[in-house]
């Protein structure tokens, strides 16, 4: 189009003159009127606008009329220039004139974009008188006119509009809320018992989860992921709860003899046979209540061989994660479901309440997951364990248990197929070589309500029973006594009154209470060793720190070792060496110049002093000089036979403990004849 700076770059450019000629010869000039440039100019002017009529030519002439009398008057100067020629110079004039007024008239012509078209039959009407009624018939004219073209737009425009709200219907949004109403229908059917419709709106939900296109960060993600995980494990607890309705309950927990099932079956026939043995002997003792609690619970007979993994069927069994009892509750899970804990009593260790806390947690763990091998795995460690291994997992499938089997702690990963490998044993011991014993009876007993603390040594003695038959029925007691309350303790069938006529003429009896220290193993140390220094047994180790064994002790581990009737006790410090007039310590793991100054009754600045220290680092096997010199006044005893530090430090009037510090020794040291001491006389 023509516009307003083009005119003007126009004007700019060519003089009014040349205008005029170009309007004249109707946008084709002739060559004789212009220099060659010139000529070529106008040329390329007239090619841009020969589509355009004559008119519009003086339309830009007439659309700056402000600066046609600058042009006028630069025309006048060449005119002045041009004397001779008047003549020309008057037509010129006489043109432009009429130029102007031809300008005057065009100017009032509508643009070529709005040019008016011919009047229709209507307008030559409205032009003239109407009556009332032709205009109002006019007017409903119009008004049909612009209905239709209103609908005619409305058609055009309607399947975008469509589309645009097929799309918005269509949104993540709304597709994760109709999944989500999918699932909570599903919920509803299950609880009615209408399975097939409940399985019919979880696939619904899953369709419309898997039509769900979304971007890597997309933030709906994570609600598309739960909704899936909640979908899966629905439809996983629809078909177990299915099997356990119709007591198929081998179908609940699937026996599958796979790879990692047929390695804890090798296991059983070799290292552990004998354990595995004595454990189903020692399992009629507690099965018959087992299976009477499961069944009612509702949950599968298989879950009574569970205490087979867990802890042998032994009721007093301690893990290192310092889970007890037959079904192994750590402390913490057995206050959730019920089981108390104090001085005396431990229910963890009650197979009766702790069975029933089993059966609780397993049926919480089984609603959460939906299938029985999922949910044995998080018994063995956790469920929040087991929650958080199954969120690392890749999309788009359903989550089972040999899906997690790499992914959960060893211990945990062998739990499950250990306790298929005892199923599968025991359903069919001949084919796995194994001769299982007689199981033996269950334990009868009658309750009696006492409230007095006796010993149950003491107790079964007077009753004439071995000394370990009350504290097999009663495992819960930590002190093997009675508390000092009201508590019903289990006695021999028919033995219930004479329980209580002995226990009138046994003495009160009190536990003491056990203190102990902490000692972390050093490497080379062996439980022995431990003992002899802080003067207790190996075996009272073992108790109190829950060994399975005396004879495998590691590196750091963590052991209690008693020491009664002290509120607070320090292992004592090992021996120093003699060499001439100085004490020398050899440094062992874990030691630093704090414990070793404590421990010999020095100062740390006085030893790095004796030893040219900087630092306070120290080197495992460095040797230090803990006392140089003679000590101030003292002499040299000879040791003979038959004396002891108490005597010696005694016969001289010393304190025990300064005898042993200035001498190197500690309480459990040795001395033997001609050993030489040093001993500082009483003034």
């Amino acid at each position: 189009m023509f516009s307003e700076s083009t005119g003007l770059s126009f004007l700019n450019t060519y003089s009014l003159s040349d205008f005029v000629v170009l309007t004249i010869f109707g946008g084709y000039p002739p060559p004789s009127l212009f220099s060659g440039e010139k000529y070529h100019s106008l040329n390329h002017l007239k090619r841009r606008f020969t589509i355009l009529p004559e008119f519009v030519y003086l339309s830009v002439l007439t659309s700056h009329l402000t600066l046609l009398p600058l042009k006028c008057y630069k025309f006048c100067l060449i005119g002045k220039k041009l004397r001779k020629k008047r003549f020309f110079c008057i037509a010129v004039l006489a043109t432009t004139l009429i130029l102007f007024w031809g300008c005057s008239v065009f100017q009032k012509t509508p643009d070529k974009t709005q040019t008016t078209p011919p009047p229709t039959p209507n307008e030559i009407q409205a032009s003239q008188p109407v009556s009332t009624e032709e205009q109002e018939r006019t007017l409903e004219e119009e008004q049909i006119r612009m209905d239709e073209e209103s609908v005619l737009q409305k058609d055009v425009s309607e399947p975008e509009t469509m589309e645009e709200n097929a799309k918005e219907e269509n949104g993540p949004l709304v597709v994760l809320e109709e999944a989500l109403y999918a699932y909570q229908d599903a919920q509803l059917a299950w609880e009615k018992g209408d399975f097939d419709t409940a399985l019919a709106a979880l696939d619904e939900a899953y369709s419309l989860i898997l039509k769900l296109k979304l971007a890597p960060d997309d933030p709906l993600n994570q609600e598309k992921n739960d909704l899936r995980l909640m979908v899966a494990q629905r439809i996983q607890e629809i078909y177990a709860s299915q099997g356990t309705a119709v007591g198929n309950n081998h179908q609940t927990i699937p026996l599958e003899e796979n790879k990692h099932v047929l390695n804890e079956i090798k296991v059983f026939q070799g290292n552990e046979r004998k354990l595995f043995e004595a454990s189903f002997k020692r399992s009629g003792r507690y099965r018959e209540m087992i299976l009477d609690e499961l069944t009612r619970a509702g949950l599968p007979e298989e879950l009574s061989w569970m205490p087979m993994i867990e802890s042998w069927f032994n009721t007093r069994a301690y893990s290192r994660a310092r889970a007890l009892g037959l079904w192994q509750f750590i402390a913490s899970t057995g206050n959730r479901f019920g089981l108390k804990r104090d001085h005396y009593v431990d229910e963890r260790m009650d197979p009766i309440k702790s069975t029933r806390a089993a059966t609780k947690y397993l049926t919480e763990l089984h609603s959460h997951f939906g299938d029985w091998t999922t949910a044995l795995a998080a018994y063995n460690c956790g469920e929040y364990r087991v929650k958080r291994v199954i969120r690392t997992q890749r999309e788009n499938y359903l989550d089972n248990f040999w899906d997690l089997y790499l992914k959960l702690p060893r211990e945990t990963a062998r739990f499950v197929p250990r306790f298929i490998a005892t199923l599968l044993i025991i359903n069919n011991p001949e084919k796995y070589g194994f001769d299982l014993p007689t199981p033996d009876p269950p334990q009868e007993c009658e309750t009696i309500s006492v409230n007095k603390p006796v010993r149950l040594s003491s107790l079964s003695a007077a009753l004439g029973l071995e000394s370990e038959t009350l504290a097999s029925l009663n495992p819960e007691l930590r002190q093997k006594s009675t508390p000092d309350r009201e508590y019903p303790l289990k006695a021999p069938v028919g033995l219930g009154e004479q329980t209580l006529a002995s226990m009138n003429t046994l003495s009160r009896y009190i536990p003491p209470e056990s203190t102990y220290v902490v000692h972390y193993v050093r490497r080379g140390e062996t439980l022995s060793e431990i003992a002899e220094r802080y003067g207790t047994s190996v075996r009272a180790i073992a108790r109190t720190s829950n060994l399975r064994s005396v004879n495998f002790i590691r590196p750091g581990q963590r052991l209690r070792i008693p020491v009664r009737g002290a509120s607070r006790a320090y292992a004592s410090p090992p021996p120093l060496i003699k060499e001439g007039e100085k004490l020398i310590y050899v440094v062992r793991r874990g030691d630093s110049l704090y414990k070793i100054a404590r421990d010999y009754s020095t100062t740390i600045q006085k030893i790095k002093e004796d030893n040219n220290l900087t630092s306070n680092n120290l080197d495992v096997s460095q040797k230090l000089v803990i006392q140089s010199g003679k000590p101030e006044g003292a002499i040299t005893y000879t040791v003979k036979a038959g004396d002891t530090p108490f005597e010696i430090a005694r016969e001289y009037g010393m304190n025990l403990n300064t005898f042993l510090r200035i001498n190197g020794l500690n309480r459990r040291s040795r001395i033997y004849p001609g050993q030489g001491l040093w001993v500082v006389p009483k003034d």
